[in-house]
């Protein structure tokens, strides 16, 4: 498992150097593990490299680790995949981040079934970015009167928005669809104070974490940089 932890080093060498020629605060951007499809032995082993926050996108999957890892309280989980109704009660009573909110409703049950001896849930909103047929995410146009009802919500912390932009987009307009998601927050920031901090971007993977930072993210997601290739893909609830 000594690659983990080299490939965890290079990685936020990585960050540490976008982060430092975009001109910003050092520790601004945090590396977020994707660790879906990962053993708990691999994850253990990234724990142990100092690596704290892990993201889940299968919930059964998820709880299965976060069981298997109970003796690390160091860990902060972070569930970034596709929300079904039946689901919002675990996810709301054992994650400390959610990524992937796009519709009120998913928010409001969230925010019912978060145990109020927790902490408030951190969210970020879903943003279909490159309105694709195939990804999740609201709207822009939908975006701010989300934010608003959202950010009324109970027993959650209204965070900032996520977004996985079209991968076949060249870099320049990579680029554009980052720039636009920190342009919108901005705005948000500014037209809803009320909201919440609205101080988080959750954008930016493996290949493209560079420009993301560069773009503002708070938030970079990385599976395959951190483990390698993923192992064939299963069907998880």
């Amino acid at each position: 498992m000594s690659s983990i932890a080299d490939n965890i080093g290079s990685v936020t060498r990585r960050i540490q150097k976008a982060t430092l020629n975009a001109g910003r605060e050092p520790g601004s951007v945090r590396l977020l593990a994707v660790s879906k499809t990962r053993t708990p032995d691999e994850l253990r082993a990234a724990a142990e490299a100092g690596q704290i926050a892990f993201g889940e996108n299968y919930l059964q999957e998820a709880l299965d680790k976060i069981a298997a890892l109970s003796d690390l309280n160091q860990i902060e989980w972070h569930f970034i995949g596709p929300i079904q109704s039946n689901k919002t009660r675990q996810i709301a009573e054992t994650f400390t981040w959610v990524h992937s909110v796009d519709r009120l409703k998913i928010a409001r049950r969230l925010s019912e079934q978060r145990p109020t001896s927790l902490p408030p849930l951190n969210l970020c909103l879903q943003v279909n970015i490159n309105n694709e047929d195939s990804k999740s995410g609201c709207t822009l146009t939908e975006l701010p009167d989300l934010v608003s009802d959202v950010g009324e919500l109970p027993n959650i912390r209204l965070r900032g928005l996520m977004a996985i932009p079209d991968p076949d987009q060249s870099e320049a307009e990579l680029r554009l669809s980052f720039r636009k998601l920190a342009n919108t927050l901005r705005t948000l920031r500014r037209e809803h104070p009320e909201a919440g901090p609205l101080d988080s971007l959750s954008m930016g993977m493996s290949d493209d974490l560079e420009i993301a930072i560069a773009e503002g993210a708070t938030w970079v997601r990385v599976g395959t940089a951190l483990y390698g290739a993923r192992p064939p893909k299963h069907s998880q609830s």
